[in-house]
């Protein structure tokens, strides 16, 4: 698994779960500053080791005056990430696994990260260790302000404990810029260690003589945003020689209830057979161990596809987007049973089941997951085949996470104009195609057919000239005429086409699929502007990425001829500037999905690899220090907005198709 030496991540994954739990490391190394929510708020974590009476730090900048362990190295694989570090005689490595494996729903959706300490001798003498490990109570509010409430179980062969918010208003709010204010954390730890839920003197006592509080420090004084009540473990001293010695936690969050779907409140899905939290907790220690296993050969096959899909740089990239994409949704069941996942539109508006942010996510899904695949589609069509939805195209969202209880954008007064009528209707057209595709057969195209026939009879009407739309990139403005947009209704209505004729429909099929062709051949005279196509059709000398047209390709559709891409694609090195292609000629920033997406139209890997080594540097040398931004400035490599978001599974469209 060679991941290039160069590598600078702009923020590293750690504990990576849902749009709720997940915490990342923002800095070059894990001792420069407090671990973070993606959204940038204080999620502390702080980790100490003892090697022969000498305290070091290895995660977390406290307390002051206890010098760092050097830190030599850290990877980002697709479920874990491994720091090392080196000093004292000791050679430590820690690892943050969170088994988000896509072939398995029942761990994939268990709350539960494990963090796993390794020490080896690096001198050939044997040295004593201990090791320290606190998280604050931030993890469970929303704001600083919130009271909290602590507690402390037992299980079979742990000691648990845990920190709620005090007030628990469950499914109480929604919005953007938020962290989950319900439910409980837990801190689980092998018993026979020593465990406190203290304050932060606790990491000064250890840092003294290995010990922490013997007893539960209940007065808990705060004195600053970042002295908040801790639950905390230190790990009974233990000799390390030639042979690896290892030690491990586990962090576990328990929501109760997840996501309000259409009025119904859904829990997660491990709750659904009547397990209660220590029941989870104590499964997933029981598969520690061969989960780990289990990881690394799932980390050690992915490696191996990415880096034949695209190189190694490819691979790291889509190795950092792995976690990513995967912890920006809930997956949860319906009453009836249904499959179902939730995105949440991060650092945008907040907005859940977003069908232009399932549109760029799902080559992952497509990938890796049919199941997932469909379970994002479900909720939205569950929704749109129901009475609520009155209009003759796909809705643009079901609400503002966690809340899925109908369409916000738009606002009261909504209207055709400022929805995203061509964009969400060929959206849902091309991922379901994508679905039926990967089964073999269209049941589950059919339980929605009629729906799904009016909104291809929409994309034939409003499709080929779009009116004065917007389109998922919406941050843009509105704008008629628009030619990527008119590209994707056409491969919209052949994916349709393809759906009738799998369906055994040869009329429907040879009607669309007609349809579909005469419309590119429009769509080539209107939209020719010499050496390429332009970025509206009454606008010439303009431009823009025609990442839409992927699925041409990536379906066998021949709906344009590959001398038209070849052409379209040929022009934009020449277009690119420092960190990547600009979208169009408007403005200089770009999205790197799309980025993505567009140097895959020709299929030819030399292609591939001209359009990427620009976006790969943005993600290498980016100033911006936030879980992967998909909107970045081509030239300076700031993000201009977002972070965090599900869409970087659209880094993953080379794996649908083989690259030449």
């Amino acid at each position: 698994m060679i991941i290039p030496p160069d590598v600078h991540y702009p923020a590293v994954p750690l504990v990576t779960h849902d749009p709720y739990f997940s915490v990342w490391s923002m800095s070059d190394k894990l001792t420069d500053k407090f671990t973070q929510h993606w959204t940038g708020t204080t999620n502390a974590m702080t980790s100490l080791v003892q090697i022969d009476g000498k305290c070091f730090r290895l995660m977390g900048p406290r307390p002051e005056g206890v010098p760092a362990l050097e830190q030599k190295s850290v990877r980002v694989f697709p479920t874990r990430t491994i720091y090392t570090f080196s000093g004292a005689g000791v050679d430590v490595t820690v690892e943050f696994l969170s088994p988000l494996l896509t072939e398995d729903i029942n761990i994939l959706t268990r709350p539960a990260s494990y963090i796993t300490y390794a020490f080896k001798s690096a001198d050939g003498k044997t040295h004593e260790v201990s090791i320290y490990f606190d998280c604050s109570a931030e993890w469970v509010v929303n704001t600083t302000s919130q009271k909290v409430i602590w507690s402390r179980y037992q299980a079979k062969d742990l000691d648990l404990l845990s920190f709620a918010s005090l007030d628990q208003p469950v499914l109480k709010t929604s919005g953007d810029d938020r962290r989950i204010d319900w439910g409980r954390m837990y801190l689980a730890v092998p018993k026979g260690n020593l465990t406190a839920i203290t304050s932060d003197t606790a990491r000064s006592q250890f840092a003294k003589d290995s010990t922490i509080p013997t007893d539960d420090d209940l007065r808990m004084p705060r004195r600053a945003d970042d002295e908040w009540p801790i639950l905390a473990c230190a790990l009974k001293a233990f000799k390390v020689g030639d042979q690896a010695i290892e030690k491990h936690i586990t962090l576990a969050y328990d929501d109760e209830y997840s996501i309000e779907y259409l009025g119904r409140k859904l829990p997660p899905i491990w709750r659904m057979g009547g397990q209660t939290a220590g029941d989870m907790i104590q499964t997933a220690e029981k598969e520690y161990a061969k989960l780990r296993e289990r990881c690394a050969k799932w980390d050690e096959k992915l490696m191996k596809e990415f880096e034949k899909a695209g190189g190694p740089e490819y691979a790291a990239l889509a190795a950092l987007s792995y976690r990513q994409c995967i912890a920006g949704h809930k997956i949860v069941q319906d009453v009836d049973g249904k499959l179902m996942m939730f995105s949440k539109e991060c650092f945008s508006n907040g907005c859940i089941c977003t069908v232009d942010v399932t549109y760029p996510s799902a080559p992952f899904f497509i990938k890796y997951s049919t199941p997932l695949l469909k379970a994002m589609l479900t909720p939205i069509l569950e929704y749109a085949n129901g009475p609520r939805w009155k209009w003759p195209f796909a809705p643009h969202d079901l609400g503002q996470y966690p809340l899925a209880n109908g369409q916000v954008y738009g606002g009261g007064e909504r209207t055709e104009e400022n929805q995203m009528p061509v964009e969400e209707s060929g959206n849902m057209l091309i991922l379901i195609a994508a679905a039926c595709k990967n089964d073999g057969n269209t049941k589950y195209a059919e339980q929605y057919w009629p729906m799904l026939v009016k909104w291809a009879e929409y994309l034939k009407e409003k499709g080929l000239d779009p009116e004065n739309q917007l389109c998922t990139d919406d941050f843009a403005g509105h704008l008629a005429h628009n030619v990527n947009l008119s590209a994707k209704a056409i491969v919209a209505l052949a994916s349709f086409g393809m759906m009738a004729e799998m369906k055994g429909d040869k009329k429907l099929a040879d009607d669309y699929k007609g349809v579909a062709k005469k419309m590119a051949e429009q769509w080539v005279k209107m939209a020719d502007d010499g050496k390429s196509f332009r970025l509206a059709f009454d606008k010439p000398g303009t431009w823009s990425q025609k990442y839409n047209l992927v699925w041409d390709r990536l379906f066998d559709l021949k709906l344009f001829p590959k001398e038209l891409i070849e052409k379209e694609v040929a022009s934009y090195p020449a277009r690119m500037n420092k960190y990547g292609l600009p979208l169009d000629n408007r403005a200089d920033y770009t999205k790197g999905d799309w980025c993505v997406w567009t140097a895959t139209l020709t299929g030819k890997r030399s292609d591939f690899d001209k359009l990427m080594a620009p976006l790969y540097k943005y993600v290498w040398e980016t100033p911006s220090r936030i879980p992967l931004s998909d909107w970045h400035d081509t030239k300076t490599a700031h993000s201009v907005g977002f972070r965090a978001r599900t869409v970087v599974g659209g880094i993953f469209i080379p794996l649908l198709k083989a690259l030449e």
